[in-house]
């Protein structure tokens, strides 16, 4: 029943992923990305990480989603309808771009092998709990990356709020 309930929740979550890239409609993407959110933390339930599932919720389908629709508030998608996409200029390139990630992704899974294993059991995870295990590697182990990846966000927000500023 698990491993039903993880390729029903797999194959919807490849599938939105396709139909949000492919919709015509920006606010039906965002809709479709609600639920692609929501299948995602299912996947991390099965997976027994309900501290990334509540993460998932609330973060992505919580705080993102919302910043992507105040995206599309801010930009004019009537004048954006008219401009004619690039897409069909370049669609070779598109292809070509496609068939390059695909033949990366398929080494990928072909070179693939399990690393060392790390210094936390399952029987010490459900001794500490997940969320515990988590912020004792994210704060000791893994600090500087996510310091960096702070700051990288930092100076994003930051861009976005000079870009929003409309000139007087």
């Amino acid at each position: 029943m698990v491993q039903l309930l993880f390729f029903y929740f797999a194959l919807v979550v490849i599938g939105l992923g396709l139909r949000i890239v492919t919709a015509k409609n920006p606010v039906h993407s965002v809709l479709l990305m609600l639920v692609l959110f929501f299948h995602m933390a299912g996947l991390y339930l099965l997976l027994n990480a309900e501290f990334l599932a509540a993460v998932q919720v609330i973060v992505y389908a919580g705080a993102i989603l919302v910043l992507y629709l105040f995206v599309l508030f801010l930009v004019n998608l009537r004048e954006e309808v008219k401009i004619s996409p690039f897409i069909s200029k370049g669609k070779w390139l598109g292809i070509v771009g496609a068939v390059v990630l695909f033949l990366t992704f398929l080494r990928g899974v072909i070179n693939f092998s399990l690393g060392p294993h790390g210094q936390y059991t399952i029987e010490k995870i459900q001794q500490i709990t997940h969320t515990k295990a988590m912020g004792e590697a994210i704060y000791t182990t893994y600090i500087l990356p996510f310091e960096i990846a702070g700051i990288i966000l930092l100076v994003a927000v930051i861009g976005g709020l000079a870009m929003a500023k409309r000139e007087k």
